[in-house]
């Protein structure tokens, strides 16, 4: 594995073709020849969406294979989408996989998103059990933070359902509301810096790093404890908190052909597929992206990672 990305810049929300548009499918247009791929995505301003661009720009320039980028709300949605045959990839977040895991085939563990509990600077809460009585954005309806902020408000002793007003807002409504006084929290997954989060002295992170050895214990392996360090949010101070690694997942019925040119791009083009928002893990090695359990590796991944590794 490679270690921490550098920070590559905290300003500003990578443009990487335009604005997608509003919901549902939409995103960058495939340019080039090669079969399509659908490639479901997430919210525009996050980790998801900004990888989906530039995997789709690489495979653009190799000519084998062409990315449309999907806006979605997030991994659950993405697997939904995936399920029922919308999409033909998608990324999500490890722990949304669950039950699904036999009926999808991994291309790769691509990188680690990192949750991030916002509140404002003036904000008494100071870790989640801070949270009973308030009212907290735990991610959009069919992303990965909603599942993942119900176990850890869970884990700290709360009760999503009576201790919590809890609402699912995309990213902007919520952080729009938190600044407006309309809510007290909100949590987000993704990469860092998370150009939306950058509101200089207003805001701050809440420490969550004592939730992750719980949350492992309770819910399986997925979750790490992993640092968000002092100077990727201006004003900000390093917290820990809980990193879930990504996969990225494709229908069974993908080719060999397919699901090989998409993990070359992985793998030969790596420096190409860094976000703004990538200050955190990255797995796009051979040597780590193979690390997808429980999902199997797709036949055409496996071949290129055994070539790969010689």
């Amino acid at each position: 594995m490679r270690g921490p990305v550098a920070m590559m810049g905290r300003r500003g929300f990578l443009a990487l073709s335009g604005a997608a548009a509003a919901a549902g499918i939409a995103g960058c247009g495939p340019s080039g020849g090669g079969p399509l791929v659908r490639l479901a995505s997430g919210e525009v301003g996050g980790f998801y969406y900004a990888f989906a661009g530039l995997l789709g720009a690489a495979a653009a320039r190799s000519g084998d294979v062409r990315i449309e980028r999907v806006t979605t709300s997030g991994s659950q949605e993405n697997l939904a989408m995936l399920a029922r045959g919308q999409v033909d990839a998608a990324l999500a977040l490890s722990d949304s996989v669950g039950d699904s895991a036999d009926r999808m085939l991994a291309l790769g563990r691509v990188y680690e998103n990192y949750l991030q509990l916002v509140v404002r600077s003036d904000s008494s809460i100071g870790s989640v059990a801070g949270l009973r009585g308030t009212r907290v954005s735990l991610g959009a309806d069919g992303s990965g933070a909603a599942l993942t902020g119900d176990r850890i408000l869970r884990v700290a002793g709360l009760n999503p359902e009576v201790d919590v007003q809890v609402s699912h807002r995309p990213l902007r409504e919520a952080m729009a509301e938190l600044i407006a006084g309309e809510a007290d929290a909100l949590l987000w997954a993704g990469g860092v810096p998370t150009s939306v989060l950058e509101i200089p002295k207003r805001m701050r992170l809440v420490d969550m790093g004592d939730l992750a050895v719980p949350m492992r214990e309770r819910f399986g392996p997925a979750y790490d404890r992993v640092e968000i360090p002092a100077d990727a949010y201006p004003g900000g101070v390093a917290v820990h908190t809980i990193g879930v690694a990504n996969y990225l997942l494709a229908a069974a019925s993908m080719s060999d052909d397919v699901a090989a040119s998409i993990v070359e791009l992985l793998v030969y083009q790596a420096d190409s597929l860094v976000p703004t928002e990538a200050a955190g893990t990255q797995f796009l090695d051979g040597r780590s992206l193979i690390g997808t359990a429980p999902v199997p590796l797709h036949p055409g991944a496996a071949e290129v990672y055994r070539r790969w590794h010689g």
